[in-house]
């Protein structure tokens, strides 16, 4: 004998029938807290910040990223500023 019972309710009508919590609130409160943790970290990953963070490390770090730029464009040479003569 097969036997085929058909329900149609919404999860939540589900969980109520079953008698399992409610954690529609929950989860509305875990996502506003990791909504509001990812707005305020967002700037730390900023472009401007991230290289405001690389460069204070050392003032010439700036040439030395547009040396190392200018080598592997195999543009060579070197800047105007550090031609010996």
């Amino acid at each position: 004998m097969k036997v085929n019972i058909e329900i149609d309710c919404t999860p939540l009508e589900a969980r109520q029938f079953f008698g399992l919590p409610d954690v529609g609130p929950m989860q509305t409160a875990v996502m506003e807290k990791l909504q509001q943790q990812v707005l305020s970290n967002i700037e730390k990953v900023s472009p401007e910040s991230l290289i405001q963070s690389w460069f204070t490390f050392d003032p010439k770090i700036a040439e030395r990223f547009q040396d190392m730029f200018v080598a592997m464009a195999g543009l060579g040479g070197t800047r105007s500023g550090d031609k010996k003569k």
